[in-house]
């Protein structure tokens, strides 16, 4: 096993080393991009998944460039007014070669806390005034809070006491998911979130499919944020060595954390409702992932242990209580994964970290240094936030219209469908076999006297069966219509993130046949023949007489029309 290097191995070998290994890992936090657009667009509703994926798609494109222009100098600068960090940084140069990898690495755990915002805002922010507030965060917000830790060692200056955060624990995720509790309070709640007696209505994300996805993509990325944070080699006694113990903490921490994050969001989830909560999971893995963060490299072993089982335990129970007592709709959970899944590892810090790690330092001191430094990093996120968001309120930019929220953000703020052909009536929805034109008539033989109308309400997967028998009575005419309703059949419970909910709306498709010639009661016996499963709930057939048709092309009325 490689343990060192020769000692001959020159310091530029090393440095290249070390970017190259810097350029790899922020291109993994840079796919974690992926990550978060799948795991937001499955927590919201149809109507909202195309907005979703703009904001994951500009919080990159936009903020990126403040963090270039503005950011990455601001935060040395800012740092350097109690610090000695030697101010403005901006130097992209031909020959700042290594200003350019550390400010790309710089820019994607910037973009990382940005993007946070993005699913705690979902379903009714303008799309201005979420990309103006990412714009401050990346160009201001961010760079002040890299200004205190980072950049500049605020906490270090006032206490002489280190503060501890690895790869963004808290100066990433907690800040970001604080960032995101604070605006979904300025927003408000989406609408229909709440009834007028405060209690609870479930809005199920559209796919749960899209969010486990995004998970294991953000985990994925996540080794990048963690391990990459470590450099591949260090210098020792005057030798170039393989920094090998730090890597290795690191990446048995993280996983560690991330398993047992999941393991401690489903448990308590399964001991609050009896059953394990796919959501809690998925979420859990990333709370635990966030929670050691902050200290992969100083954990012990077991630490991380009780560091991702802790956070992933407090994740159901911190979204009930933003949920059911603050009444604050966050709508893909990013306070309790991120924010206080952050501030919980950063304090955990001096109870699992290792001898080595604290060195001199007690227990307490070190707990007021992370305390210290989580109460400047919230107390200015949430002041900013608030302030910008309670602008953009002010002046009527926050917030779209009631119409368009019901709308959908798809269609209101970017005039898209998603899921353009999700309903539509040119999509067979059997995907049966069309029936030849020269075989059947629309409606042929002797003209009755009447004309009627035979209207069914059917189980979706029936249509097929439907039209087949239609076609075999010579009435294969007819105008099929997705809707949703009640009858005889039981309400379904669903869950969504631990939360039991009502479904007594079915879907159905409604089948109406306009026929002359050819019987109502046969019409009326082939669909109840086709349509029957023998359980509650396969529909009704109606017949209504019709007193006057029209034919749109040829103008003829009656029985001709027919």
């Amino acid at each position: 096993m490689l343990s060192a290097l020769p000692a001959q191995i020159s310091a530029d070998t090393a440095s290249a080393i070390n970017y190259s290994w810097i350029l790899v890992v922020s291109f993994l936090i840079f796919f974690m991009h992926a990550g978060f657009a799948m795991l937001e667009a499955g927590q919201v509703r149809s109507k909202n998944v195309a907005n979703q994926l703009t904001k994951n798609l500009l919080t990159w494109s936009v903020g990126v460039l403040a963090f270039l222009l503005i950011g990455s100098g601001l935060a040395p600068l800012v740092g350097d007014l109690i610090g000695s960090t030697g101010g403005w940084a901006f130097t992209p140069n031909n020959s700042a070669a290594s200003w350019g990898t550390g400010w790309f690495y710089g820019a994607v755990f910037a973009m990382t806390a940005a993007t946070i915002v993005s699913g705690a805002v979902a379903g009714r922010a303008k799309l201005r005034a979420y990309i103006a507030y990412t714009f401050l965060l990346a160009a201001v917000i961010y760079p002040v809070v890299l200004a205190m830790t980072w950049s500049g060692a605020w906490v270090t200056e006032f206490l002489d006491t280190p503060f501890q955060d690895f790869a963004g624990g808290m100066i990433v995720h907690g800040m970001g998911g604080i960032a995101g509790l604070t605006a979904a309070w300025m927003l408000g709640p989406r609408m229909d979130r709440y009834n007028e007696d405060g209690s609870v209505n479930v809005i199920p994300g559209h796919s749960l499919t899209f969010a486990v996805l995004g998970t294991l993509l953000l985990a994925f990325g996540w080794y990048g944020f963690n391990v990459g944070t470590a450099s591949i080699v260090v210098q020792e006694s005057g030798e170039w060595v393989l920094n090998g113990g730090v890597l290795g903490r690191v990446v048995l921490t993280t996983t560690v954390a991330m398993a047992m994050g999941a393991i401690g969001a489903g448990g308590v989830a399964w001991f609050k409702t009896g059953k394990v909560d796919t959501l809690y999971v998925a979420n859990g893995m990333l709370a635990g992932l966030v929670g050691i963060t902050a200290i992969p490299n100083v954990t012990t072993w077991w630490g991380a242990f009780v560091v991702g089982g802790l956070a992933g335990a407090q994740l159901p129970l911190v979204f009930g209580f933003v949920e059911k007592t603050l009444k604050i709709d966050d709508v893909c959970a990013v306070f309790p994964v991120h924010g206080s899944a952050g501030v919980l590892g950063t304090l955990l810090y001096p109870f699992v970290a290792t001898d080595a790690a604290l060195g001199g330092t007690s227990i307490g001191e070190a707990f007021i240094a992370q305390l210290l430094g989580v109460a400047m990093i919230t107390a200015w996120t949430v002041a900013a936030t608030a302030a910008i968001w309670g602008g953009l309120k002010a002046i009527g930019q926050a917030r779209v219209t009631p119409e368009h929220e019901r709308e959908g953000l798809d269609v209101s703020e970017h005039g898209v469908d998603t899921y353009p052909e999700f309903g539509k009536p040119d999509i067979a929805a059997d995907g049966g076999t069309a029936i030849p034109e020269e075989k059947l008539r629309t409606d042929g033989g002797e003209f009755a006297a009447d004309i009627e109308m035979v209207m069914a309400v059917v189980r979706p997967d029936r249509l097929g069966a439907v039209k087949k028998a239609l076609a075999e009575v010579g009435a294969p005419s007819l105008t099929v219509t997705n809707v949703s309703g009640r009858g005889s059949q039981p309400a379904k419970k669903g869950q969504w993130r631990g939360e039991e909910y009502t479904v007594d709306l079915h879907q159905k498709v409604k089948i109406e046949c306009v026929v002359s010639d050819v019987p109502a009661e046969e019409v009326v016996e082939a669909i109840r023949e086709a349509a029957n499963t023998g359980e509650p709930g396969d529909g009704k057939v109606f017949v209504l007489p019709v007193t006057s048709a029209t034919q749109v092309r040829t103008g003829e009325t009656g029985v001709d029309a027919v």
